[in-house]
C-alpha cells in the first residue's frame, strides 16, 4: 500500500501517514481536530471520528487543516461536520510563527486586516509567512481565514436562530453575496439549504 509520503509535509508535528490512518480506522477521539482525511473517490474530507464506514486506506490522504483539504478539492462531510472539530490542539501549545498566526486568524484578524498586516504582527515578511503556512498548514493564511469564516457560519446556522444575514456578518463576511458564494464553493449548497429545520423561508438570500 502506498503510504502517501508526499502528504506528510501537510501534517502537524509528530504525526505521520501511518499514525493518522490507524487513528482514522479506530475512530480515535484523541486525534479529533489534529488532522482531516480526504477520500479520493467521494472528494469529501472527514474528522478521524467520522461515523461513516472508513474508506480503503489507499483511497485516503491526510491534511493538517480543513483549509488544506479544501484547497485540495475536498468538500466537508455532512455527517462528522469538520466545523465542529476541536480547535487544533497541535497548534495551540506551541510558540511557532504559524501557531501564533493560526491563533490570530482564528480570532478574526484577517477579517479586518491584510496579509501584510498579519506578517507585520508576526515579525516576518509576507512571502516568508506564506511559505511557512504552506509548509506546515498546507494552505495560505487567506485560505485558512476563508475556511474559518465558513465553519463559524455553519456552526451558527446549526446552533442558533440568528437570521442568515446576521450570521454572514457575525462570521466575518463582508457581504451576504460573499457568504452565499463561499457556501456554494465549499458545500455545493446554499446557506439556506441548511436552515430548513428552523421552518423559516430565507431563500431570498440566495438572490442577493
Amino acid at each position: 500500500m502506498t503510504t502517501g509520503s508526499a502528504h506528510r509535509q501537510t501534517l502537524p508535528p509528530h504525526l505521520d501517514w501511518e499514525t493518522c490512518d490507524r487513528a482514522r480506522l479506530a475512530r480515535a477521539r484523541a486525534f479529533d481536530g489534529l488532522f482531516f482525511s480526504g477520500v479520493r473517490s467521494t472528494r469529501i474530507y472527514c474528522r478521524p471520528v467520522c461515523p461513516v464506514r472508513p474508506a480503503r486506506s489507499e483511497n485516503v490522504t491526510f491534511y493538517a487543516t480543513a483549509a488544506a483539504a479544501e484547497r485540495a478539492g475536498f468538500r466537508p462531510c455532512l455527517r462528522c461536520r469538520p466545523e465542529a472539530a476541536p480547535g487544533s490542539p497541535a497548534w495551540m501549545g506551541t510558540a511557532t510563527t504559524v501557531a501564533r498566526g493560526m491563533r490570530l486568524i482564528h480570532d478574526g484578524f484577517l477579517d479586518r486586516a491584510s496579509m501584510t498586516d498579519l506578517a507585520d504582527a508576526l515579525g516576518v515578511g509576507p512571502r516568508h509567512l506564506l511559505r511557512l503556512f504552506m509548509r506546515h498548514a498546507g494552505a495560505s493564511p487567506s485560505e485558512i481565514a476563508a475556511t474559518r469564516r465558513v465553519q463559524e457560519a455553519k456552526r451558527l446556522i446549526d446552533r442558533t436562530d440568528m437570521t442568515l444575514a446576521e450570521i454572514a456578518f457575525a462570521a466575518g463576511f463582508g457581504s451576504v453575496r460573499r457568504f452565499n458564494d463561499a457556501f456554494i464553493a465549499t458545500y455545493k449548497r446554499t446557506p439556506s439549504s441548511f436552515r430548513r429545520r428552523w421552518g423559516r423561508d430565507e431563500s431570498w438570500l440566495n438572490r442577493c
